[in-house]
């Protein structure tokens, strides 16, 4: 299945003709950074359908006299290129039909008799000085790079993971016409390079590579798409048509590093993102929604799947430093808010690229998936350019009513990170010079599927079980993290507004000197809806977009917008049945997060199995903050018992000491109990350490839960998406 993405507004894939190609007219990405495309520059300008152009990139030790390019690698001209076909015991076979000649800029063009190839088989060796790499030849841009990044990628997949068996089906897909999953290679081999990871200077070839081999992100993202290479074709007898729009709902929880300012310099930071309706012109005549296309079509046993998103998002962030106050030569930890007004708008968008849409009920998308570059400030004396990791995407997609209706949501949470650089405008030409930040995030995705005329007035005297996790930042105090579980009951309808009121069990996660303090509280509040239009280029409609409001449905002074407003919560959407909400918080008593809600069960039912577990979770000590990312986790639900397994990703922010440390992978496992209600309720428990809360949807096989532990040192709250893999059999 093929995948692309790009752009927003009334259909997320309109954006993609104004996109610019990624192919730019550089070979040095360090010279020209650009918004539409990704980290990685390419040079294949000129190639014929059969050729490649091969780059080396080496570590600075490797070659100092190298031009300099990002991650701390500096490009040279190979002292010989060759290529051969290996297998998993990294033998050479030199049977690849192929010549070599020079470019105009001095670098080695490879021409394929037989065309590029497509399969992990066929390999590229570049030697420098004492200096030898390899990369795949099936690199979907046909800019070649051997550097470590690509030689990390053919020798742990293709000689260390990979088993002869795993070789065999990946080749035997590449020699099947319908087995479109062969273009999985294309994609690997490309985004590996958009990775913003800097290779220490002074390492040697094996010195760089397990430097890539320790940053769990990016070991994990390889690995997850050398196992999504090997998923056979999926084939089907029926013929189908399939589209649907999405109301995107986007929350990204970050830790990282800032060097922004002289006197904090090194300092921690969190931050959260939270996706923002994006106006486009002051008098309301256009806007740009968070949103989501999905377009497949199956037949004669092919199935092309594309995939759109586009997501504008406001930032907050709170600076966390270990530093003297006015010089007074006593350090001592600093606390520094910089709210929405401090950061421009910006945007979470992805590259096309490859995916799957399994054939199981329900089915899993899944893709390896680069995000775009952004500039914000471009006419500042500071112009920021936002670097974002690619990341593997494995998303829930609930079985369609119908073969013409698509899924009505697909959800998500994925590791993402990156950097913010400086640039400098040379000629037009914006030039990397230093870092302004590194940034790790958890990012969960939710896309509710868009409803012709969707009607609040149906939703009148139901309730919606709840769970949520905010952040609440300010000036001279710690951050503080807040998960919440409970019920929401609405009364009735007046005109397109909703009263409700929310009865809610609360964790609060703060510091003081001696650590993390956990506070346990309940709340009764007001939560009320608004039905809100959407202005889209065939009119307004109603399309399931939601305002939350306490008391204002516009905060702003002097207005009072029920559809293009501000409303004082947060805003957000229903899928078409209005079993599922989800929304962007921006509350003044709750902070700024994640709310969930799915409507109360009467007869409900978990369905017991194996679900896969992803989310964020939020640690303090005394000296240090950490979140992690849970990743490649199972939990399985069963006859009353419930088992935890898999692995984090930790970025750990050392106080003290003003460092922030790369994502480490960390297991995590635990053994406890669960019971559930007939309203949809769920409860798990371990053994005196974590405690789960929350709620299991009316399929059965979606769980959103809560996660909490007061037992220290180390306290944790943190929000958690399940969703079902495989049911259990019946006993």
């Amino acid at each position: 299945m093929l995948l692309s993405a790009c752009g927003g507004g009334d259909s997320a894939i309109d954006g993609a003709k104004d996109i610019p190609n990624r192919f730019g007219n550089t070979q040095n990405a360090l010279d020209d950074f650009s918004s539409g495309s990704t980290g990685d520059s390419s040079n294949a300008r000129g190639l014929k359908p059969n050729q490649v152009r091969v780059t080396m990139e080496l570590p600075v030790n490797l070659a100092p006299e190298g031009e300099q390019t990002r991650r701390n690698l500096r490009i040279v001209i190979p002292d010989q290129v060759r290529v051969y076909r290996t297998n998993t015991s990294a033998q050479t076979f030199d049977d690849v039909r192929y010549s070599t000649e020079k470019g105009t800029d001095g670098h080695f063009i490879l021409t394929f008799d037989n065309g590029v190839p497509v399969g992990p088989d066929v390999i590229i060796e570049a030697r420098y000085g004492t200096a030898t790499m390899t990369a795949l030849a099936a690199d979907a841009d046909r800019d070649v790079k051997v550097n470590p990044f690509s030689h990390y990628l053919v020798t742990e997949v293709l000689w260390r993971r990979y088993s002869t068996n795993d070789f065999q089906t990946v080749l035997a897909c590449v020699d099947n016409a319908s087995c479109l999953n062969k273009y999985v290679w294309g994609t690997l081999a490309d985004q590996v390079h958009d990775f913003e990871i800097d290779i220490p200077e002074n390492a040697n070839v094996t010195q760089a590579t397990s430097t890539l081999a320790n940053r769990a992100d990016f070991a994990s993202y390889v690995a997850d798409m050398a196992d999504y290479a090997l998923l056979g074709q999926a084939s089907s007898d029926r013929i189908s048509a399939s589209a649907a729009d999405y109301n995107s709902v986007f929350l990204g929880l970050e830790l990282g590093q800032t060097f922004r300012e002289s006197n904090v310099a090194g300092a921690g930071q969190w931050g959260v993102r939270m996706a923002q309706v994006e106006r486009l012109t002051e008098d309301n005549r256009a806007f740009l929604y968070p949103a989501l296309t999905l377009t497949s079509f199956d037949a004669f046993n092919l199935n092309i799947t594309s995939l759109a998103t586009d997501i504008p998002y406001d930032r907050q962030t709170q600076i966390h430093g270990f530093f003297e106050r006015n010089n007074s030569g006593i350090p001592e930890q600093l606390f520094f808010e910089r709210g929405t007004e401090t950061w421009e708008r910006n945007s979470h968008s992805s590259a096309p690229g490859a995916a799957t849409l399994t054939t199981e009920t329900p089915a899993r998308l899944l893709a390896g998936r680069a995000l775009y570059q952004t500039i914000t400030k471009r006419n500042s004396s500071l112009i920021n350019g936002w670097t974002r990791n690619p990341y593997y995407l494995d998303a829930f997609t609930s079985e369609p009513v119908n073969d013409q209706s698509g899924p009505d949501r697909v959800l998500t949470n994925y590791f993402t990170g990156g950097k913010a650089i400086a640039l400098e405008d040379d000629n037009g030409k914006l030039k990397r010079r230093n870092t302004l930040e590194n940034h790790y995030l958890s990012a969960f995705e939710l896309h509710l599927q868009r409803a012709e005329a969707f009607q609040i007035s149906d939703m009148a005297g139901q309730a919606y079980n709840v769970a949520y996790l905010s952040t609440r930042f300010a000036d001279g105090a710690p951050a503080t993290f807040e998960t919440g579980h409970g019920r929401w009951a609405f009364g009735s309808a007046n005109d397109q507004t909703l009263n409700g009121t929310a009865n809610v069990d609360q964790f609060t996660l703060a510091r003081n000197a001696s650590g993390g303090v956990a506070t346990p509280d309940t709340s009764n509040d007001t939560w009320n809806l608004i039905n809100r239009r959407s202005r889209l280029s065939s009119g307004d409609i109603y399309m399931g977009r939601l305002g939350l409001f306490r008391n204002e449905i516009d905060e702003r002074t002097n207005f009072n917008d029920p559809n293009f407003g501000i409303p004082d919560m947060g805003l957000g959407a229903a899928t078409p049945n209005q079993d599922l909400m989800a929304f962007n918080l921006n509350d003044g008593t709750l902070g700024s997060g994640l709310l969930v809600a799915g409507k109360t069960l009467t007869d409900g039912a978990l369905t017991e199995g194996t679900y896969r577990l992803q989310g964020a979770i939020v640690g303090v000590t005394q000296e240090e903050n950490r979140l992690y990312h849970v990743n490649n986790a199972q939990l399985t639900l069963a006859n009353s018992s419930a088992s935890f397994e898999g692995t984090t990703m930790m970025v750990n922010h050392l106080i003290e000491d003003n460092e922030v440390v790369a994502p480490e992978e960390l297991p995590m496992q635990f053994n406890g109990s669960f019971t559930t209600t007939l309203e949809g309720g769920i409860s798990i428990t371990s053994a005196g350490e974590y405690e789960m809360r929350g709620f299991y949807t009316a399929a059965g096989n979606q769980v959103f839960l809560v996660i909490s532990d007061d037992t220290g040192p180390e306290m944790k709250t943190g929000l958690l998406l399940a969703t079902l893999v495989e049911e259990s059999s019946a006993p």
